[in-house]
């Protein structure tokens, strides 16, 4: 299951940038999380960027790079946002398990009634058609 919630027409959270955030956190650096990742620098800017402009506070800040170097850290809305989303993850999970997971019992006799209801094949199949060539006179 893939939990996406949108929050406004323009803005949303998911998987995908949760784990950013995620990384952001673990290595302290945008880049580094991008590799990570297996993403773009690019694609990584731009998922923060929209994070940052469609909630109420940034979720991260980000230090240019120079003599020390720059970096990433996340804000405590950043980590509060987290810890949400993971949180609103597992009851959604626990959720659509309890909602969707048939007992064995009742997935067996599934499988027997449609098994049932299959039509038996009462002839073979059809051989290919060869293609037809045209006769045509000789002049």
């Amino acid at each position: 299951m893939r939990l996406r919630i949108d929050f406004a027409p323009t803005g949303s959270v998911g998987p995908g940038k949760i784990a950013l955030l995620e990384a952001i956190e673990g290595s302290g650096s945008l880049s580094q999380a991008a590799r990570e990742l297996g993403m773009s620098y690019r694609r990584a800017w731009g998922l923060l960027d929209d994070l940052n402009r469609a909630l109420r506070e940034p979720v991260a800040s980000a230090s240019v790079g120079g003599s020390g170097g720059g970096g990433a850290k996340l804000t405590r809305f950043g980590r509060e946002l987290i810890a949400a989303y993971r949180e609103v993850e597992k009851i959604a999970a626990r959720a659509a398990a309890q909602r969707f997971a048939a007992p064995a019992v009742a997935r067996a006799s599934a499988r027997s009634v449609s098994a049932a209801l299959r039509r038996p094949l009462t002839r073979p199949l059809a051989k290919p058609r060869r293609a037809r060539t045209r006769a045509t006179k000789r002049r």
